[in-house]
């Protein structure tokens, strides 16, 4: 999907110094390993767990901690255990985070099980990233299963393999490159090559976070400059606010023995991470956008990162080339006639958020998910356009948006530079069409 942006930046450090009391995760005796499927939303990878017998969606991300609960809804129905007050600091430019912590907690994952898991929980109704995903995300869960399995994410069939460390085999092959892998404070680290210009390339060592959509983060430094060729922008919402910074691309990014070209990039500003220390030891981080160019073997217990590129890894970067970032927001009530020429009624399309009400087998009166421009780039096509924040959207090019999940629509918007767009919106009860055309803005 070109353009995608709905960046969700899940860095979460100085979570706590509390010791915790979580045996871990198992697997049944005699059982090698645990096989699951995910939904690859947006370059994120989704999984569903329950915590204490009640089933709830998790963002995988290699960059948490200790486990996050948050948009918890009386609906959820989610009980926990022996609570207590903290603090949680992470990339944003709010302040820090009230929070409660949670022990006793019981976890399970299809067979595997973990009947004391420490988790924390998020009371902040604004920390919700299900309207920019556009399904129900409850919280994010990272290093207790780095920790516990030797960790294998297939992103072209989206199915992760969750392996006793000790009973795991390595596939040998010329197509599998081997790296070392450096934990440190919970989080691993690989070290890389960059080339900013010229073709000349340094040594990096950069985070390796699944729980960033986004292709490559670097901190600007002596030997790392923003290149001439970026624009500002709005990188994503971490748990203490958003995250603005330098969009650009680098020359290249290297990872062993491959090497991706024209790679997307981001400086975020420093402002974003003034709460946090210790920021030496990496020069950047590594998201979703990359990884998923690679089917990719996390083993802590050997410190050890294993890739295959995939049918991902040829494609190119995507970009906002609209401007236009969206979000769920709400429901609207909307109504279409159901019946074909011969007035057979068509079973209704289930979406998310969907619910059907039928008026005399004619008409179908829905309720769907109301899509809003949540932010617009200055300077860009849709803001050059007349587009504002808060606008609804109704059709891309004549397709009416409900019909189609979010993902979808962004592609829509940001398919490819040169195309023309044409959006039908709604503003102050009034439909509006604006039109524009894709730009690159780093060209």
């Amino acid at each position: 999907m070109n353009g995608v942006r709905t960046h969700i930046v899940l860095f979460l450090l100085l979570l706590s110094a509390l010791v915790s009391t979580a045996q871990g995760f198992s697997l049944p005796e005699g059982k090698k390993f645990e096989k699951l499927k995910f939904q690859l939303i947006n370059n994120l990878i989704i999984v569903p767990i329950e915590v204490n017998g009640t089933e709830l969606s998790f963002l995988l991300d290699s960059g948490v901690g200790t486990p996050i609960l948050f948009n918890i809804s009386e609906r959820d129905s989610v009980q926990i255990n022996n609570v207590s007050e903290i603090t949680i600091k992470g990339f944003g430019d709010d302040v820090p985070i009230k929070a409660l912590v949670s022990r006793e907690n019981a976890f399970r994952i299809k067979s595997i099980v973990n009947p004391r898991q420490r988790l924390f929980v998020v009371m902040d109704k604004s920390v919700n990233f299900s309207t920019s995903l556009g399904i129900p995300v409850h919280g994010i869960i990272g290093y207790d299963l780095f920790r516990d399995f030797v960790v294998d994410i297939n992103y072209t069939s989206q199915t992760i393999r969750l392996y006793d460390p000790g009973k795991y085999v390595y596939r040998k092959g010329r197509k599998y490159e081997a790296l070392p892998l450096y934990i440190n404070a919970k989080k691993a680290y690989v070290n890389s090559g960059l080339s900013l210009k010229n073709g000349e390339e340094f040594p990096v060592r950069l985070l390796l976070d699944t729980g960033s959509s986004d292709a490559l983060w670097l901190f600007e430094s002596d030997t790392i400059n923003v290149p001439d060729k970026h624009y500002d922008d709005f990188l994503g919402r971490g748990l203490n606010g958003n995250i603005y910074g330098k969009r650009t691309k680098v020359d290249a990014l290297t990872i062993g023995r491959f090497t991706l070209s024209d790679a997307k990039a981001a400086f975020p500003d420093k402002e974003s991470f003034r709460e946090l220390k210790n920021l030496t030891d990496r020069n950047g981080s590594i998201g979703g956008a990359v990884l998923k160019r690679f089917n990719v073997i996390f083993d802590y217990s050997k410190n050890r990162i294993t890739l295959r590129k995939n049918s991902n890894f040829g494609k190119p970067f995507q970009y906002n080339l609209s401007g236009l970032d969206l979000q769920h927001d709400g429901i609207r009530y909307i109504a279409e006639s159901i019946s074909d020429s011969r007035g057979v009624v068509h079973d209704a399309k289930k979406e998310f958020g969907n619910v059907q009400i039928l008026f005399e087998e004619q008409t179908r009166l829905s309720v769907v998910p109301e899509i809003v421009v949540s932010a617009i780039r200055a300077g860009s096509p849709a803001h050059e356009a007349g587009l504002k924040e808060g606008d609804v959207i109704l059709a891309v090019n004549g397709k009416k948006v409900h019909r189609y999940k979010l993902q979808d629509i962004l592609e829509m918007v940001n398919e490819r530079e040169g195309k023309r767009v044409k959006l039908l919106i709604e503003r102050y009860n009034s439909d509006l069409i604006f039109s524009f055309v894709l730009k690159n803005m780093l060209k």
